[in-house]
């Protein structure tokens, strides 16, 4: 999997963008702990990428090598119909570029270069952009990080990432979703039995959890959420069907500065989602790979 430059090289970059746009399908790398693709940042480029394929059996050797490194991934197939929205999704996720592997050689693609979107702010009058890819790419570092690990302990890197979530956190809007029928809000009941609002930081994620169409969705500013709350929640769980990250927040009443959320302490976060990863550890490498649906 190295980052040789002479390796790197070897790939044509217009080569490469022929195949990001015009290939069958294409195989990714995803990451058991946030059920998104496993990201990366670069120790030379910092850029946050994410690692694709040309031919499956290399994806499969690459996750084997991060099986045994103990970072639970997958191989995930993205066929020819959602390369698109697999791109254009990347956006969302704060991505801002693809590592393309192919024998055993590798070229980095920026996301620029060949997915154009529109500016948020041209945005038609009466809508609001609902965008929130620094928070959602910290959370997913975070996850990525909390989650591999059997016993797992707070090191300066998670207290680094949890500072920079509540940072993050307070500068966005975001996505709550309401009943279509009723006016009440849904819960989401984790493994502890506890129940949390679901929050979410785009409309792609909303989109994943209202496949049923039963709700539907309402911007709320960061400030407002912790008025929002119902009282039977116990705090919000970002993305619930991605990185499915648990916040605590701090009640207040209109008028009142609210504090920013902050990660739920590691034996909270490992109570929700590592049976998930645990499994991901048992699993091979060397399973055939899920199709990514327009959905992902």
């Amino acid at each position: 999997m190295g980052n040789d430059a002479n390796q790197q090289s070897v790939l044509d970059k217009q080569s490469v963008l022929k195949k990001l746009r015009e290939s069958e399908a294409l195989f990714v790398l995803l990451s058991a702990c946030t059920k998104e693709p496993y990201v990366n940042c670069d120790q030379e480029t910092f850029d946050d990428e994410i690692w694709m394929y040309t031919d499956l059996e290399e994806a499969k050797s690459a996750a084997k090598q991060l099986l045994e490194q103990k970072i639970p991934v997958g191989v995930v197939r993205v066929e020819k119909s959602n390369l698109l929205m697999f791109y254009t999704s990347l956006y969302t996720m704060g991505v801002n570029a693809i590592l393309v592997h192919e024998k055993e050689a590798q070229c980095r693609i920026q996301l620029t270069d060949f997915v154009k979107r529109k500016d948020p702010s041209e945005q038609p009058e009466g809508k609001t952009w609902v965008e929130n890819p620094e928070l959602h790419l910290t959370s997913l570092y975070y996850m990525q990080e909390l989650r591999r690990h059997q016993k797992p302990e707070m090191t300066p890197r998670l207290l680094e990432l949890q500072e920079e979530i509540g940072a993050d956190f307070s500068k966005g809007r975001y996505i709550a979703a309401l009943s279509q029928e009723e006016k009440g809000i849904p819960l989401v009941k984790l493994k502890n039995d506890e129940t949390f609002q679901p929050l979410f930081t785009d409309i792609l994620e909303f989109q994943r959890f209202n496949r049923s169409k039963k709700f539907r969705p309402v911007m709320v500013e960061a400030a407002k959420v912790a008025q929002i709350l119902p009282a039977e929640a116990k705090g919000i769980v970002l993305n619930p069907l991605g990185v499915n990250l648990v916040l605590n927040v701090k009640r207040t009443a209109p008028g009142q500065q609210a504090a920013a959320p902050q990660p739920m302490s590691v034996e909270k976060q490992v109570e929700a989602a590592m049976r998930e990863a645990e499994l991901a550890m048992q699993q091979s490498a060397s399973a055939e790979p899920d199709s990514l649906t327009e959905e992902k």
